[in-house]
């Protein structure tokens, strides 16, 4: 589905973004295996990257066991997600270059990035509802029932995410009928429709999330405001630039997140298989490259998880013990 990015592709008569023409029979497939392409690198060294980070993330969340309030299984499932599209990428790089390519490794490529990429843009939703939820019920929030809710809704979100990604290979594809292919083969026009509208719909919801924290934020803001007068001056200082630093990493959050899943979302549902292949390729980069970004705009910017990082590289400078789970520093 995602960057299938042999050179052949772009000089398809059709348009849709495929390596291979999927109006041949699967027995006139090439025999030969395409030559080793610049995209083909970069795809190969994207997808080790993205792989890499997220398993550090996820080794390090799963391997500390002081690290399990309702955020820290939120980062290890986002972390989880963005593994698994690394390695997608990797094994499109392997079937597409190293092995005989063939509808069936479209579809396992296909439906391992749809599962990926939708479990992680779940996760992102949840890491919202987190913030959201740690900032409006700050003494309830992170019990063991909060924990246990958590875990439950993350094992629903990848059964779902599964059931998803499973439609191409359950026989939702255009293999067989290539005029109802959609911008993304060998998906369907519908099927990436539902899905894009899926995204559209989440990446609201994330939104609206957001906008009720800035609420909450400006509530609690403004009860502190109005105990200045107990405080010195230097301390009303240091207050309104740690709001105005949280500010500036929530627009941060808010721009990489719609600049990544934006441009596809909406591209999927105007599109079909005769669009350029460029259009295709232009909007599903941002929408890649989130899983690239998410460690670090979220896991590794939060403290507990730098400093279990940094005892593990550096144990004589970490003295100190963990922190608590503070629901500002993700």
């Amino acid at each position: 589905m995602f960057l299938n990015a042999s050179e052949a592709a772009w000089e398809e008569s059709s348009g849709a973004a495929s390596l291979l023409s999927l109006d041949q029979p699967e027995d006139s497939l090439p025999s030969d295996i395409p030559p080793l392409s610049v995209w083909g690198v970069a795809l190969c060294i994207s997808g080790t990257l993205i792989a890499a980070e997220n398993a550090i993330v996820v080794t390090t969340i799963l391997a500390t066991p002081s690290l399990r309030a309702p955020v820290f299984l939120l980062l290890a499932s986002l972390g989880l997600a963005d593994l698994l599209a690394g390695v997608a990428l990797i094994l499109h790089f392997l079937f597409l270059f190293c092995l005989q390519p063939s509808h069936w490794s479209e579809l396992l490529t296909s439906g391992l990035l749809v599962t990926s990429l939708t479990a992680s843009l779940c996760s992102l939703m949840g890491v919202a509802l987190d913030r959201y939820l740690s900032l409006s019920h700050a003494l309830t929030y992170g019990s063991s029932q909060s924990r246990r809710r958590a875990a439950v809704l993350l094992l629903l979100v990848w059964l779902g995410a599964g059931a998803i990604g499973a439609g191409p290979a359950m026989g939702w594809n255009c293999l067989n009928e290539p005029a109802s292919c959609s911008v993304a083969r060998p998906l369907t026009r519908t099927y990436l429709s539902l899905l894009c509208g899926g995204f559209l719909l989440v990446v609201a919801i994330t939104l609206q999330l957001y906008a009720g924290i800035c609420r909450v934020a400006r509530r609690h803001a403004h009860a502190i405001a109005t105990q200045r007068h107990f405080k010195p001056a230097h301390q009303s200082y240091a207050s309104k630039h740690s709001s105005g630093r949280g500010f500036s990493r929530l627009i941060l959050v808010l721009s990489v997140f719609v600049g990544c899943w934006m441009p596809f979302s909406i591209w999927g549902l105007l599109g079909d298989a005769s669009s350029p292949p460029l259009y295709t390729y232009a909007t599903l980069v941002p929408a890649a490259g989130s899983s690239l970004l998410n460690p670090l705009l979220y896991s590794l910017r939060n403290k507990d998880i730098r400093k279990v990082l940094l005892q593990a590289c550096c144990p004589h400078r970490c003295t100190h013990n963990m922190h608590t789970h503070n629901p500002v520093d993700v």
